[in-house]
């Protein structure tokens, strides 16, 4: 039976990485309690010293150290005429009919809801986009531990559905695990793999974490304080505030960095259901999580290796398998990893398997040869990125690999920016040359040239043609992600 001492000793050595700490003073069963009187009973000694470890490893929300997300200076006052105090009442009212979630009216959370209309408006196109693949798998999870749909938000203000968002102080993925944390849930973490990268089991890990925490506090919005502060924070200010269990009545009394975090997670509820009212669109989605299936490896193999024998893009790779963290996916006898592919892949890859380990089989036999030997020193190029450039077209254009490019130019991620410069050593010289693209994918005859406008989408642009589609207007400019355009973007559209 469980022990709630040794579990909340548990939660600190796992969100602070530290070792050694005395856990035996902390004897009170859970099984035992009344959830409604769990605050009285942690001495203050216990409560100073669980925040003492906390304090010393300078835990905080990790988004302050990599991420934006969260406000951390929320301001006095914001003007934004298009939603009215009245009807932001109304409508969080709404929300709060239907959740267990304590969405009341506040002046602070009035502040952040405008303040993220009003100066990051752009940015939940992309963020809607990855929520339409993310989304789904979520809630699959949550409605089986039986917690709120709408802690699938929680995952936005923790990581911004970046699964491999990692903070200064070490919580990495979707759901911000710290190493200790991850080990404590099961989530394996090697030199290959991170399964807090993972997006099913560390979807699963936070499902387990939470419900955990919701059997200390009986409340979901403490639950969620606890999420990022700690257990024993949120007990130390139910107990300053004089008993109270609202977080708007504790909040005074928790660290600085959750009186922004509960605010941020309540802002995002409100934008996602009134989305359409406050004009947010969505892009397509890279792809659909149910358009996705599994396949088991037999040998070590790469992105990059996967990429040139079956023709999938290694960014759609990267994305669909973000624990592998170095691009590559190890063979380990007893652990069975396995490749997540767009569903139109998985015959290819199936039917061209052989040829795949083979090339990696090659490509093993030359790892220990000098970069001179393929690369001259003198056939150094220097590329400068253009709009709607991505590794993947880049790569191909001078046949090399994504991976070549990344370690040539020590880059962290895909993400490129117009006007980057990137060092290239290529394998054929093509730059005075256009790629060759599939012409026999376009059809020939007239079409019409559109120039992208401010808060287009491609899903929007292909409603202003009739019988066209997103796809196609991709495929006919050479557009892998919706992130290649931009306004001034001229887009080739075929008619017939």
């Amino acid at each position: 039976m469980k022990k709630i001492g040794l579990f909340l000793v548990l939660l600190i050595i796992s969100q602070i990485s530290l070792a050694q700490i005395e856990i035996s003073e902390l004897s009170i069963h859970l099984d035992s309690i009344d959830t409604v009187k769990k605050e009285s009973l942690y001495s203050d000694k216990e409560l100073a010293k669980i925040d003492s470890l906390l304090i010393e490893a300078k835990f905080n929300s990790p988004l302050y150290d990599t991420l934006t997300y969260v406000i951390k200076e929320i301001p006095d006052s914001i003007s934004f005429p298009e939603l009215n105090t009245e009807e932001l009442k109304k409508r969080l009212a709404t929300i709060d009919a239907r959740t267990p979630f304590h969405l009341s009216y506040n002046p602070v959370l009035e502040r952040v809801i405008k303040t993220y209309l009003k100066t990051r408006k752009r940015y939940y196109t992309s963020l809607f986009a990855k929520a339409q693949y993310y989304f789904p798998l979520f809630e699959q999870h949550l409605d089986r531990y039986n917690i709120p749909l709408e802690m699938k938000y929680l995952a936005i203000v923790e990581s911004t559905l970046n699964a491999r968002a990692k903070s200064g102080v070490g919580a990495t993925g979707l759901w911000q695990f710290m190493y200790q944390t991850g080990k404590q849930y099961d989530l394996n973490i090697s030199s290959y793999v991170d399964e807090r990268q993972d997006p099913v089991k560390s979807t699963i890990a936070a499902c387990e974490y939470l419900s955990d925490l919701y059997r200390i506090f009986g409340d979901w919005d403490l639950a969620l304080a606890a999420y990022n502060s700690g257990p024993g924070n949120v007990s130390k200010a139910i107990k300053r505030s004089g008993g109270y269990k609202n977080y708007w009545n504790i909040r005074p009394f928790l660290p600085e960095e959750t009186a922004g975090y509960v605010p941020a997670f309540y802002a995002t509820m409100y934008l996602f259901t009134y989305a359409k009212e406050h004009g947010l669109r969505s892009d397509l989605p890279v792809v659909q999580h149910f358009e996705t299936d599994t396949i088991q490896i037999k040998r070590t193999v790469s992105f990059d290796q996967i990429s040139e024998t079956i023709g999938v893009n290694s960014d759609v790779l990267e994305f669909l398998n973000p624990s592998y963290k170095l691009d590559i996916i190890p063979f380990v006898e007893d652990k069975k990893y396995k490749v997540r592919l767009p569903k139109a892949y998985t015959v290819t890859f199936l039917s061209k398997e052989e040829e795949l380990y083979a090339l990696a089989d090659s490509d093993d036999a030359k790892r220990e040869k000098p970069l001179p030997k393929y690369f001259e020193m003198n056939q150094l190029i220097r590329y400068k990125v253009k709009s709607g450039d991505y590794l993947g077209k880049i790569a191909n254009k001078y046949g090399v690999r994504v991976s070549d490019i990344k370690n040539w130019n020590r880059l962290q991620s895909s993400r490129l920016r117009v006007g980057q410069r990137l060092s290239i050593y290529p394998k054929r010289l093509r730059e005075t040359k256009e790629p060759k693209t599939k012409v026999s994918s376009k059809p020939k005859g007239e079409y019409t040239i559109y120039v992208v406008k401010e808060g287009d989408s491609l899903w929007t642009i292909a409603k202003k043609f009739p019988k066209v589609s997103a796809d196609q207007i991709k495929k006919w400019n050479n557009i892998w992600s919706a992130k290649g355009i931009k306004p001034g973007t001229k887009l080739k559209i075929y008619k017939g």
